[in-house]
């Protein structure tokens, strides 16, 4: 019985989505992946989630109903809702707990 592994080649569709992770993250894709379908996905699944340098965290908006209840504590107690706020819902969450 052989043994053998077959290297198959990246699809035009990985390469392309590989290419663009790179270029967000200004990273370079070693040769030896650009060339093997299963290392390609590999570092596509390390790489996929990854933020640049210096961005901000991201995650869900804040909810309709965080705005509102966030709203009626800034009204009572005068104070702003800072901007990022509205971009995330768990740092919402932390103001509103924060300012209860």
């Amino acid at each position: 019985m052989l043994t053998a592994q077959y290297q198959l080649p990246p699809t035009p569709k990985q390469v392309d989505y590989a290419r663009a992770i790179a270029s967000r993250l200004r990273l370079a894709i070693p040769s030896d992946h650009a060339a093997d379908r299963r290392l390609l996905s590999e570092w596509i699944d390390k790489h996929k989630a990854a933020r640049p340098a210096g961005a901000p965290p991201r995650g869900p908006g804040a909810t309709s109903r965080q705005v509102a209840y966030a709203e009626r504590i800034a009204r009572t107690k005068r104070r702003a809702i800072p901007d990022e706020c509205f971009r995330d819902a768990g740092m919402m969450s932390r103001w509103i707990d924060s300012n209860r």
